[in-house]
C-alpha cells in the first residue's frame, strides 16, 4: 500500500524502540508499511539514490508527499534532549528517487543527517601558569615524519633550498603581508571609535574584561588578594591594550643571522610580533630596516652558510609598494560614530579587518616560522628562538631563565581574549552562568554594535540555548 500525503511520523530516540535490530545498530532503519508509523533514531540513513544529509538530530516530524515525492523533516528543540540542543531548528527536504510500493514492504531505508556547524562548543582549555603548553604536533609525529622524509630522500639528488629558507622572499606572500598590516591598522582605528560608544570594562586585578554597561557578577577573579575579595572583580574602563593583547618580539635585521645573545637583549628594539612577521614577509618600513637578499644563500653546514656574491647584479631599484600602508589615528583625533547605522557599518568593517588579519597571519606562519615559549607568552619571529634568559614562568630557576621554544600557533601570535556574551542586552545573572556563551572581545563588541554574528563564532556563543527567566526554571532543566 502507498503512503498518503497526510501520513506523518513521530521520531524518537533509539532507546525507546522495541525492535532489537534497530536499537542495536549505530544507524537506524526505517520500516514502512501501510498502517505503521515511521520511527527514526538518533541517526538515520537513506539507502538507494538518496542524498546524504546531517546527523544527530533530536525529535523530528516527518511527512511524505506522494505527488512531489519528498520527505519533509522538522526539528523541535527540547531542553531535555542533548541532541536537540545541539541541532535544533533545522528543516530539511530530501528528494526521493524511488516510489514506495502499494503492498507491505519491509525494505530498510536509512537517512544520514549531518551538521557542519555544531550549535554548542566549549572554549579552549585554560592552562595555568604551572603547566607547559602542548606541542601543536606531537614529538612522536614529528620524528616519524622526519624518518619518512629521510627515507624518501635516500638516493635522490639534493634539491635546492626553497624560499624563505634560502634567504629570499616568497613573492606571492608579499601582498598578503601588506594586507595584514593594513588590516591591523584598520582594526585598531575602528576599535578606538567603538570604544567611544560601547562601554567596555576591565578588571583592576586580573585580565578579564566585559562588554556591557555593568561588569558581569561572576566571582572568577584570579588576581592578587582574590581571597579577600572572595573572587569579585573590581571593574574600571578598558583601553585598546585590554582588547588587543600586546605581544612584542625582537626585530631582526637578518632573520637568518646568529641568535640574539643574552647580553644584547636591551640593545635590540622590540616591536609588535605581527608587524615583525609582516616585515620578514616583505613589508618595508624605513624605521625598521632589514636585510633583503637577491640571491639564495650557500649552505655550508646545518647552521652555517655564506651569502652569495651579488656584486654582479645591477643596483636595486626602489619599488613603490602596490598597497600603501595606512597609519594609526591619534587618540585625540578619534571621532565617535554619529548614528546607529554608522555604528553598524563600522562594526561590520571591524569584523572584516579582524578576520583578514587572522587569516593573513595564518598564511604567513605556514612559510615563515614563529616560535613561542612553552612556559611563558614570549614570541620570537624566526627559525630559532633567541638566547635571552628572561623567562620568569614556573620553575624558571631550573632552566636558568631560558625559554622552552616550540612551534607557535595563531592564538600565540594573536591571543583571543574571550568575554561573556550578553544576550539581548540583558544583565547577566550569577545563577544562570551555565546557560551563557562566550566570544572574543572584538566579536562581542561588533555584535553589540549591530554586526551579524559570524558562523565560526556561533558554537561558543550558544545563541540557540534557551535562557531561563528565573532560578526555579533553571533547576527544572535536565
Amino acid at each position: 500500500m502507498a503512503l498518503s500525503s497526510g501520513v506523518t511520523a513521530q521520531i524518537s530516540h533509539f532507546q525507546r524502540l522495541n525492535n532489537p535490530k534497530i536499537a542495536s545498530s549505530s544507524s537506524l532503519c526505517c520500516w514502512m508499511d501501510c498502517h505503521s508509523y515511521v520511527s527514526f533514531g538518533t541517526k538515520a540513513f537513506l539507502h538507494g539514490k538518496g542524498r546524504v544529509l546531517p546527523t544527530n538530530l533530536g525529535p523530528l516530524r516527518v511527512s511524505y508527499n506522494r505527488r512531489l515525492e519528498f520527505l519533509k523533516f522538522k526539528s523541535y528543540p527540547n531542553l531535555s534532549s542533548d541532541d536537540s540542543l545541539k541541532y535544533g531548528g533545522i528543516r530539511l527536504e530530501l528528494p526521493l528517487q524511488f516510489r514506495i510500493p502499494s503492498k507491505n514492504c519491509h525494505k530498510c531505508h536509512s537517512l544520514v543527517i549531518q551538521s557542519n556547524y555544531p550549535q554548542n562548543a566549549d572554549l579552549p582549555r585554560y592552562y595555568s601558569k604551572k603547566e607547559k603548553k602542548p606541542f601543536p604536533i606531537p614529538i612522536v609525529e614529528l620524528r616519524r615524519a622526519a624518518r619518512e622524509r629521510l627515507k624518501n630522500m635516500k638516493g635522490q639528488p639534493r634539491r635546492p633550498i626553497p624560499p624563505p629558507k634560502s634567504g629570499l622572499l616568497v613573492k606571492r606572500l608579499i601582498p598578503v603581508a601588506y594586507d595584514v598590516m593594513n588590516a591591523r591598522t584598520t582594526l585598531i582605528n575602528n576599535l578606538k571609535k567603538l570604544l567611544k560608544v560601547l562601554p567596555v570594562h576591565a578588571c583592576k586585578w586580573c585580565n578579564e574584561i566585559h562588554v556591557g554597561h555593568v561588569g558581569h557578577p561572576f566571582k572568577s577573579c584570579r588576581g592578587p588578594q582574590t581571597s579577600i575579595r572572595k573572587g569579585d572583580h573590581e571593574w574600571t574602563n578598558a583601553f585598546i591594550e585590554d582588547i588587543l593583547v600586546p605581544v612584542d618580539a625582537f626585530h631582526l635585521f637578518d632573520r637568518l643571522g646568529r641568535r640574539i645573545p643574552h647580553e644584547e637583549r636591551f640593545s635590540i628594539p622590540r616591536i609588535p610580533a605581527v608587524v615583525e612577521l609582516c616585515i620578514q614577509a616583505g613589508v618595508d618600513l624605513p624605521e625598521f630596516p632589514t636585510k633583503r637578499r637577491r640571491k639564495p644563500i650557500i649552505r655550508i653546514g646545518k647552521s652555517e652558510f655564506i651569502d652569495a656574491d651579488e656584486s654582479e647584479l645591477p643596483d636595486p631599484v626602489p619599488e613603490v609598494p602596490k598597497t600603501p600602508l595606512l597609519t594609526e589615528i591619534p587618540d585625540s583625533e578619534i571621532e565617535a560614530p554619529s548614528s546607529a547605522e554608522e555604528t553598524a557599518l563600522l562594526a561590520e568593517e571591524t569584523l572584516k579587518a579582524w578576520d583578514k588579519m587572522k587569516g593573513g597571519a595564518k598564511k604567513l606562519m605556514r612559510m615563515y616560522p614563529v616560535r613561542v615559549c612553552g612556559y611563558c607568552p614570549e614570541v620570537h619571529i624566526g627559525p630559532s628562538g633567541h638566547k635571552a634568559q628572561n623567562c620568569g614562568a614556573h620553575k624558571h630557576q631550573q632552566r636558568n631563565g631560558q625559554h622552552g621554544w616550540q612551534a607557535a600557533v595563531l592564538n600565540d601570535l594573536i591571543p583571543p581574549r574571550y568575554v561573556w556574551h550578553v544576550p539581548n542586552g540583558q544583565p547577566l545573572q550569577r545563577e544562570l552562568k551555565n546557560f551563557y556563551g562566550q566570544a572574543p572581545v572584538v566579536v562581542e563588541m561588533c555584535v553589540q554594535a549591530g554586526a551579524a554574528v559570524p558562523e565560526q563564532y556561533k558554537p561558543t556563543m550558544r545563541l540557540d540555548v534557551g535562557i531561563p527567566t528565573d532560578i526555579r526554571e533553571a533547576e527544572m532543566v535536565v
